[in-house]
């Protein structure tokens, strides 16, 4: 038998890691939208101004999750009490950030509104495109060690931003290089669809495989 088997790591330790992965999430998303809004600012980017409001709805994920892990001494049937609550808490903040995502995307579509080109913006989309994934794999690996649904769950809405930050990347650069303005809302109105569905499949906990 190994005895560096990762499978065999203890539940308390994944709990803390879980807990320091949400602490980052929440970390990460509110110092991002600062530094989006303030960017979009700077450039009249409602582009960069919507991924820095989104970055702050991504942050009610983390936070139910630090709430999650933050439950200690839990009975078993507590336990999956409050898995189980944490659960439809991330599935219902999946519908609030569909629902921005949608109606930014249509709003854009219809009035006309062309992101900004903006260095300090691409800057900002190219480090989530770096950090977001490995943020997804983390929290992937630890929720199905822990057999943890919600934090599988909150797995999905970073990859969620993982898209969102490409989407932005790829707003930008394409109306700076070829004037194509409507990349941005285009792949939004995927996102959004992508976003309801996972949250439908969030709330029936029929999708999310926690062996």
């Amino acid at each position: 038998m190994n005895d560096n088997c990762n499978c065999c790591e203890p539940e308390d330790r994944l709990g803390r890691r879980a807990l320091l992965l949400s602490y980052f999430t929440v970390g990460y998303n509110v110092l991002e939208g600062v530094l989006s809004i303030l960017a979009g600012g700077l450039a009249a980017s409602i582009a960069l101004i919507g991924f820095g409001m989104d970055s702050f709805i991504e942050s009610i994920s983390g936070g139910i999750m630090i709430w999650r892990f933050s439950q200690t001494r839990l009975s078993e049937s507590e336990e999956k009490r409050v898995e189980a609550r944490a659960v439809k808490l991330v599935g219902w903040s999946f519908f609030v950030l569909a629902a921005y995502v949608l109606f930014e995307a249509v709003r854009k579509l219809i009035s006309r509104e062309v992101p900004e080109p903006s260095l300090f913006g691409i800057i900002i989309a190219a480090t989530s495109l770096i950090v977001m994934p490995v943020l997804f794999i983390a929290k992937q690996r630890t929720g199905r060690k822990l057999g943890s649904r919600s934090l599988l769950a909150d797995s999905k809405q970073t990859l969620a931003c993982t898209f969102m930050s490409l989407a932005l990347l790829l707003g930008l650069l394409a109306n700076r290089l070829f004037g194509f303005w409507q990349a941005d809302p285009v792949v939004g109105l995927f996102i959004g669809a992508w976003l309801v569905r996972e949250g439908v499949e969030t709330l029936r906990e029929g999708k999310l495989c926690s062996c």
